[in-house]
């Protein structure tokens, strides 16, 4: 949210990319892309393009990490320099930090830990292109990328956001929406036990606001989990965008 916009964001009924409010991006998942993880998956979501690679179950380095009874969940995000216009510093910084340490709480609900016992399930996650919903295809892609390991699941974690440019609730918001709009809410769930696995908002919604951009996210976690799943099954799959239900 870097603050109000002089051009409109919503023309005629339609957004700048021609969409409803209540349609998604063209999304598209490839499996096993990169051959020396475990499982991996690529996510793509408009122009935002993410890479997912887990390595793992294995030994806790450095050992005072090691947790006994379960496995430990370590997300490293990272933004790679050529993946937006704004200049990035190498190496993490405190927003990649921040969404590696959400990541691995929205993935972690969704892992039989226990399964594991004092071992570690790395999951590197870089965004090769930004175009706003870094974070929720970073899930999408991680959570794919786990099941394509055989990481034993609950369910699958399907991500996606909300949120409000020029006083119109919409879901997944794209670039200009993102940089002008008045909220983001990105959601994570399991969506076989609706169980929200993560919750944020920057910005403000009224309860009637919050409410509908909930409906939203809630709505579009079917295509969401068909997606990955098609995925896991053939190799990759692809939905073309549009309404979600």
């Amino acid at each position: 949210m870097a603050g109000k916009s002089s051009e409109p964001m919503m023309v005629k009924g339609k957004r700048l990319d021609g969409r409803k409010t209540n349609e998604m991006r063209p999304m598209k998942i490839k499996m096993g892309v990169v051959p020396q993880a475990v499982g991996s998956a690529e996510f793509s979501m408009g122009k935002t393009t993410v890479v997912a690679a887990v390595y793992g179950p294995k030994e806790v380095h450095p050992r005072h990490m090691m947790i006994p009874d379960r496995a430990l969940i370590r997300v490293k995000y990272d933004m790679l320099p050529f993946s937006t216009t704004d200049r990035i510093r190498p190496g993490p910084n405190r927003r990649s930090k921040e969404i590696s340490k959400v990541m691995s709480s929205a993935l972690e609900a969704a892992v039989y830990t226990k399964k594991y016992p004092a071992t570690v399930i790395d999951i590197f996650v870089q965004i090769t292109n930004a175009n706003a919903g870094t974070r929720t295809a970073a899930i999408n892609a991680a959570s794919a990328a786990l099941a394509h390991a055989g990481i034993e699941m609950r369910d699958l974690v399907c991500s996606v956001a909300a949120g409000k440019a020029d006083g119109t609730v919409m879901l997944d918001l794209f670039q200009p929406e993102d940089n002008f709009g008045e909220a983001d809410l990105p959601v994570a769930m399991m969506p076989n036990s609706e169980g929200i696995t993560l919750i944020q908002m920057d910005g403000d919604l009224t309860k009637k606001e919050f409410d509908e951009s909930m409906k939203l996210v809630t709505e579009a976690m079917p295509i969401l989990y068909e997606l990955q799943k098609k995925a896991l099954i053939n190799g990759e799959a692809s939905f073309e965008g549009g309404k979600v239900k």
